[in-house]
């Protein structure tokens, strides 16, 4: 995952501390309909405890708004599937990835689902469920044009963003493969710079590329790492906090992958 993927910090400002002190948490969406509450896990309807699962508003695939103005998402498909696999409710908050994880640690959520990767650092303070995604990086060429491998990038020039574990993938193979590398702030710009072909190929966090492919953005994967520069992806709560939930989660994930039902979430949104 990105670099720019890892500032998504559990180190929460305290602006967005009072916000969600001051505010409560505004709802975006339930999978029991009720209205968001502005504490932690509260009485569900058939009198089971209700968690409150706090989000990002926008970071495809994993969660973002479709064109029909409803929040879907990875993590939104997969939360839901899974709760309806182990019988829990849950309130789904989306507040943005810092207000998000300032409501879990002002015990006004009882967890964080967020494309969230697990670091040493993090297990530290934080519990985390089995990982539901493995994200690394990957390398991207117009569809429809010549570079169809690493390969083929002998004596060419790619497109990174700075910053990126993505980048340093290319910055650790350039060598090997026999490229040059130009730097990009951001991903649409290296986009743009690959399709209109000042470079040959680009290198990026692979389920925001996939994505990409799946909407039509022009490109095709040529190539991923080893596995050096993936990282585990899963839902968190405070550590020594909410131990049923990660069971419920683990659960249910593990009966979605048994079936195919997991598959066939990561598939809709991720493609390439």
């Amino acid at each position: 995952m990105s670099k720019s993927m890892s500032r998504r910090s559990f180190l929460a400002l305290m602006g967005g501390s009072a916000a969600v002190l001051g505010l409560g948490l505004v709802g975006c969406g339930s999978n029991s309909g009720s209205s968001a509450s502005t504490g932690s896990a509260s009485t569900g309807d058939s009198g089971s405890k209700k968690y409150v699962i706090a989000t990002d508003t926008t970071f495809a695939p994993f969660e973002y708004t479709d064109e029909s103005g409803k929040f879907v998402g990875v993590d939104v498909d997969l939360l839901a599937a899974i709760a309806a696999e182990t019988g829990f409710e849950y309130d789904l908050q989306s507040l943005g990835f810092d207000a998000a994880v300032a409501a879990l640690e002002s015990n006004q959520a009882d967890a964080v689902i967020a494309g969230m990767s697990i670091t040493d650092a993090r297990k530290q303070k934080y519990d985390f469920t089995d990982p539901y995604y493995e994200s690394y990086v990957c390398a991207a060429a117009k569809a429809d044009g010549d570079v169809k491998s690493l390969d083929d990038l002998k004596g060419k020039t790619v497109a990174c963003k700075t910053g990126t574990q993505s980048a340093d993938w290319a910055e650790s193979i350039k060598d090997r493969y026999g490229f040059t590398i130009t730097y990009f702030d951001q991903s649409d710009m290296m986009y743009q710079d690959v399709q209109t072909g000042n470079t040959a190929a680009c290198f990026e966090d692979y389920p925001v590329m996939a994505y990409g492919v799946k909407q039509g953005n022009g490109l095709a994967v040529i190539g991923k790492d080893d596995g050096t520069y993936a990282t585990p992806t899963a839902l968190a709560v405070m550590k020594g906090k909410n131990s049923e939930l990660i069971e419920k989660f683990n659960k249910g994930l593990k009966s979605l992958k048994d079936s195919g039902k997991y598959d066939e979430i990561i598939n809709k949104y991720m493609k390439a």
